[in-house]
C-alpha cells in the first residue's frame, strides 16, 4: 500500500493541512497495515479502493480515539469482516 497516499487521505479526513503530525499518523497507518496483514492475514491489494479506504478510515478512527476505551465502531467491524471474507477468510494456503 502506498503510505504517502494514505497519509494524505487521513490528513484530509481529519482536516489537517500541516505536516507536524505526519510522523505520528504514519506510525498509526503502519500499525493498521501490519495488524491487517500480520494478525488478520489479509492480503492487501494496492489497487483495491475498498482496502485503501478501510485503512484510511481505520487509521482516522485510531487517531481520533486514542484515549477512548470504546471498541471498534460497528461500521468498521462490518467492513473488516467483509474484507476478511473476500480475502478468503484471512487464511493463507490451508
Amino acid at each position: 500500500m502506498n503510505e504517502a497516499i494514505i497519509l494524505e487521505l487521513v490528513k484530509a479526513r481529519l482536516g489537517i493541512s500541516a505536516s507536524v503530525r505526519d510522523f505520528y499518523l504514519t506510525q498509526i497507518i503502519k500499525g493498521v497495515i501490519s495488524e491487517l496483514t500480520d494478525e488478520k492475514g489479509i492480503v492487501l491489494e494496492t489497487e483495491n479502493a475498498n482496502h485503501l479506504m478501510f485503512i484510511v478510515d481505520y487509521s482516522t478512527w485510531r487517531y481520533s480515539n486514542r484515549d477512548s476505551m470504546d471498541g471498534l465502531p460497528r461500521h468498521l467491524q462490518f467492513r473488516l469482516h467483509n474484507i476478511i471474507i473476500s480475502s478468503g477468510g484471512g487464511l493463507s494456503d490451508v
